[in-house]
């Protein structure tokens, strides 16, 4: 995700290792779509959160698509974990107390993101959890 953000930002170039020919983003396009399933609305969640100046990692480790820095990794801890929904999308409550759970116990907060099918804009769902 990095490599096509940087690529469409203008910052880098991409090419084929052996032959040296230039890599449009079609292709990689096509290769992410390939090995990333959803990668089209991750994307754009994942290029909404870099604009904001975010650094943005997998969040494998945490259950979720993506861990969030303010500063980046080795100098902060990601104080966010964000899953990628799409509208459609229903999470029962036994999903919202596990993300709850798990973000309560890595010391993270929740958020879903919610990519509009039709514009560039993603909404943010943040989950607060207190002790009552």
């Amino acid at each position: 995700m990095e490599g096509l953000y940087l690529l469409d930002q203008g910052r880098i170039r991409v090419v084929e290792g052996k032959t040296q020919k230039k890599v449009g983003r079609s292709a990689l396009l096509k290769t992410a779509r390939v090995t990333y399933r959803g990668f089209r609305l991750a994307y754009r969640v994942y290029e909404d959160l870099r604009n904001k100046g975010y650094i943005v990692t997998p969040g494998i480790k945490f259950g979720a698509d993506f861990a969030v820095y303010e500063h980046g990794p080795g100098i902060d801890h990601a104080p966010f974990i964000v899953s990628v929904e799409t509208p459609e999308s229903v999470m029962g409550p036994f999903e919202v107390v596990r993300a709850g759970r798990l973000a309560t116990t890595v010391r993270k907060q929740f958020i879903l993101a919610i990519p509009d099918p039709e514009s560039k804009q993603v909404r943010y769902l943040v989950f607060s959890w207190f002790k009552a």
